[in-house]
């Protein structure tokens, strides 16, 4: 079968991959679209350290194939949204409510793929962008099957993480102010998970003038092109500050935007070893910074939710897919994605 291999120098395009049937609690998928997210670059450009050789891909939708011994929330025929988050379900910190922080489902990458008898590991236990994928069942979340697959595809990553953060990690609320800072795939979702919120005031900044247009769309009441022009619009600062770029100098700026009480949220993955600064004395304010993995989501509950609110016209889904591809084409969705040309450039099988 086809997938995106990367073998540590180059990820290409195969047609000779095998995949496992599913074990006890365990799905297998037959993907049908899968989004490339900025997460598949920085694999292939070091910065997101991975052992290889791996099947890329995290961000999936398909058709449930197979379903191992004990599953019984899913069965074949079924469409899925995948989530990349294989939590175990029972821990003290899944019993909270905190699956994202399950250390089940971090670091422990598994290898259901082989290739000329060798194994490849799993990238961030989905590996999305390959015609078929075994996951565990916690990570396979059916949707109606009236949603476009291309469109479901895009929850499991770009929207659990970026409105997640809004709702579940700033909990911005009603007439507060925010401020996002890159509007690729992660920025956009912040932006209407703002919107969705009951944010007055949400300032998009992204260097691209061209993608006003799409912010104002997602819900920005307000685009620049440089963070300087900030205080003109927010004297105060902002009460929630979004960093969706994954650059240590934007992290400053959005440390430096804050109001009093004020929140910057990381979003953006800067390299492993990269290191931030901010003025101590500004702090106590209370201000905080907040990391946020995965948009601190419960993916059974908020995929459900996300589709319920995209069938209600509430959640923009559809105006994400900037543009698919056929697999055999990931070079060009991938210079596409890393030039900024398309929100969300969708991978089809």
């Amino acid at each position: 079968m086809r997938g995106v291999v990367f073998d540590g120098k180059r990820a290409q395009v195969v047609d000779d991959l095998e995949v496992r049937d599913p074990g006890p609690g365990e799905v297998r998928v037959a993907i049908a679209a899968a989004g490339l997210c900025h997460s598949d670059l920085s694999v292939v450009d070091g910065t997101i350290p991975f052992p290889v050789p791996a099947v890329l891909g995290h961000e999936g939708a398909g058709l449930v194939e197979a379903v191992g011994e004990g599953v019984t929330h899913v069965v074949p025929g079924d469409h899925v949204a995948l989530s990349t988050l294989a939590n175990c379900g029972t821990c003290a910190d899944c019993d909270r409510g905190r699956p994202t922080m399950c250390r089940q489902a971090i670091g422990r990458p598994g290898r259901p793929f082989c290739r000329r008898a060798h194994p490849l590991f799993q990238f961030a236990s989905t590996s999305a962008f390959a015609e078929r994928t075994v996951v565990r069942a916690v990570q396979a979340v059916r949707v109606p099957a009236d949603i476009p697959l291309p469109s479901a595809a895009l929850i499991g990553c770009g929207v659990l993480t970026g409105v997640g953060a809004v709702l579940n990690r700033a909990r911005v609320d009603r007439g507060d102010s925010v401020l996002v800072i890159g509007t690729g795939g992660i920025g956009l979702n912040v932006l209407q998970g703002a919107r969705l919120a009951g944010a007055l005031r949400i300032v998009a900044v992204d260097a691209n003038p061209a993608k006003e247009a799409v912010a104002r769309q997602f819900g920005a009441t307000h685009f620049l092109t440089s963070a300087e022009g900030v205080r003109e619009i927010l004297p105060t600062g902002a009460d929630h500050a979004f960093e969706c770029v994954g650059r240590v100098e934007l992290i400053r700026q959005a440390v430096d935007a804050l109001d009093r009480h004020g929140q910057a949220v990381l979003l953006g993955v800067p390299p492993a070893t990269a290191e931030a600064s901010f003025r101590v004395s500004s702090m106590y304010l209370d201000k905080s910074i907040l990391g946020c993995r995965y948009g601190s989501s419960r993916p059974q509950r908020d995929i459900a939710l996300y589709a319920d609110l995209y069938r209600e016209g509430r959640l923009l889904l559809d105006e994400l897919v900037t543009r698919t591809y056929p697999v055999e084409d990931f070079d060009k969705a991938a210079e596409d994605a890393g030039a900024g040309r398309v929100a969300r450039a969708v991978l089809t099988f």
